[in-house]
């Protein structure tokens, strides 16, 4: 009997204790924890009071005890700081929402304090948000697009900060994307489509845009492949003698450009025996790369960070991009030149063979149209440069509404063939009635069901 009254006291005390850990933990739970919080403190403590709530991860409590120093002390030395230190709170907690809030409150803050030198620290904050959430070379670009954009405007406004050294090797490291997304397009127009022009077009933008690509030699030597098939495609092509020399003229040039390229520029990367030997086989002069170049090129590749098979297995299923081959030595590209498209190299084309049927101008009056002006509308001339041209070289060119400048061309050819189809429905309506579907005749009896 003892020991049962032992043990239910011992029960009750335990139980009683428990709940008066539960409402003591409940009611420290529900307490604001900015109920101490006072606009009459003096400015420092609540900036300290803040910066400890951001160390212990309270982001909310910091951000309203930054917000209520802002406004009780405008005029206090640590205003641009407070809020600086907002955006950061929103930086820190790094979900979609916060990271897009803090880029807002990182521009409010370069424009209300532009020559602080905490500017550039926001700027590097922007240029850092699109870059944590940049993807994969084959995912949406529009990140690396945006953090590429950001770092170079931090380069150019604030070159002597001491943020640049940051932001030009992170930028080495965005470009490097960019480029590996550009050298993938360009080779599929190569290989999957044998679209020649259009993999012209890709890979002379990425060997101008981003030199510094970690395959930029592979990219020069299918751009002097890509050439010379394009050379032997306008060889058996029915153009006029004197406007397909001076194509396969220029093809061929461009294509030893390239090789020369990789041997002035990469000597040392694995390419640089192939360009050799095309260029010994197209018979023009081999170039003799020099010291500083072999010496640049080696520096190069050493900064590239080297991975194991292992780590390359986990980058590849990771979301986030493999940066390890870009470069640390160099000096990032900070303005884009001028693309090169599929369509001016057409238009190229066209001018050279529109050349001929100007009779008595120079090459500088040669109009486009001049070679399609005998063309019909399904048939180009003999002569016609399209004629040299694979169909499959051009982009298809998108819908009306967004582009245009290409409606004009398009609504002609639709107009045309609506005519053309119209009358073919007048001269011959048998055919038009016969092309209507006829309704299915059921049979009148329906057999019983044993």
């Amino acid at each position: 009997m003892f020991h049962r009254i032992v043990i239910v006291l011992l029960l009750a005390s335990g139980l009683l204790t428990g709940m008066a850990f539960a409402k003591k933990k409940t009611a420290k739970k529900a307490a604001n924890p900015l109920a101490d919080v006072s606009s009459k403190q003096p400015d420092k403590v609540l900036y300290d009071r803040a910066m400890k709530a951001m160390k212990q991860h309270k982001y909310d409590t910091a951000r309203v005890t930054l917000q209520t120093m802002i406004n009780a002390y405008p005029e206090s030395e640590f205003l641009a700081r407070a809020k600086l230190a907002v955006g950061e709170t929103w930086y820190q907690e790094g979900t979609t929402a916060g990271l897009a809030q803090a880029e807002n409150e990182f521009r409010d803050f370069i424009t209300f304090f532009p020559n602080m030198p905490e500017a550039a620290e926001a700027q590097l904050k922007i240029a850092d948000i699109h870059y944590r959430q940049m993807g994969k070379p084959d995912r949406d670009f529009s990140h690396a697009r945006h953090a590429q954009d950001e770092y170079r405007l931090l380069l150019q406004q604030y070159p002597d900060s001491k943020l640049a050294e940051t932001a030009r090797l992170r930028l080495l490291e965005v470009q490097e994307v960019l480029a590996e997304r550009e050298y993938r397009i360009a080779r599929f127009y190569y290989y999957g489509r044998q679209s020649l022009l259009a993999a012209i077009a890709r890979f002379k933008t990425l060997t101008d845009t981003y030199p510094l690509y970690s395959r930029a030699d592979d990219a020069y030597f299918m751009l002097g492949q890509a050439y010379e098939q394009q050379a032997e495609r306008t060889r058996i092509s029915p153009l006029a003698e004197n406007v397909r020399q001076r194509l396969i003229s220029g093809y061929l040039d461009g294509a030893a450009q390239a090789y020369s390229k990789i041997l002035t520029r990469y000597p040392a990367m694995p390419r640089a025996d192939d360009a050799r030997h095309r260029l010994a086989s197209m018979k023009r002069e081999v170039p003799t790369p020099t010291a500083e170049a072999i010496a640049l090129n080696k520096k190069e590749l050493a900064s590239r960070t080297r991975t194991t098979r292992y780590e390359r297995f986990v980058n590849d299923m990771g979301k986030h991009p493999d940066l390890s081959a870009a470069v640390h030595v160099g000096q990032p590209s900070l303005a884009d030149p001028k693309e090169t498209d599929a369509p001016y190299l057409v238009r190229e084309i066209t001018s050279a063979a529109g050349s001929t049927t100007e009779a008595g101008q120079g090459s500088g009056a040669i109009k486009v149209e001049a070679a399609s002006g005998s063309a019909t509308a399904n048939q180009p001339p003999p002569s016609s440069p399209v004629a040299a041209v694979n169909p499959s070289d051009v982009p298809a060119q998108p819908p009306p509404q967004l582009n245009e400048a290409a409606g004009s061309a398009g609504s002609e050819s639709a107009a045309a063939s609506s005519s053309s189809s119209s009358t073919n429905i007048k001269e011959d309506p048998k055919q038009s009635s016969s092309s209507r579907k006829k309704k299915r005749r059921f049979p009148l009896h329906i057999p019983t069901p044993f």
